[in-house]
């Protein structure tokens, strides 16, 4: 079968790119951290990138991906990456 040319990540904020931060104070660093969590999944690019909130994600969120200790969650972000 023929592989995916786009995919989407939900992360957790301690993915140790940063794009999180870059998100929250509205940087220019986030197009070039989801451009690195790209490639670091043979990737090209970063087609977009944003936060999600918990309540948009429909089933499991991956393991590891914004964890809750409490009522203290992660906050997630998606990347779309492309081929």
């Amino acid at each position: 079968s023929a592989k995916a040319e786009r995919r989407m990540f939900v992360i957790g904020n301690d993915n140790g790119y940063g794009i999180d931060r870059c998100l929250a104070s509205g940087a220019p660093c986030g197009a070039a951290a989801a451009a690195a969590y790209c490639k670091t999944h043979q990737y090209s690019q970063a087609s977009s990138y944003q936060k999600v909130d918990r309540a948009e994600i429909t089933g499991a969120i991956p393991g590891g991906a914004g964890g809750c200790t409490g009522s203290n969650c992660d906050d997630l972000v998606a990347i779309v990456c492309s081929r």
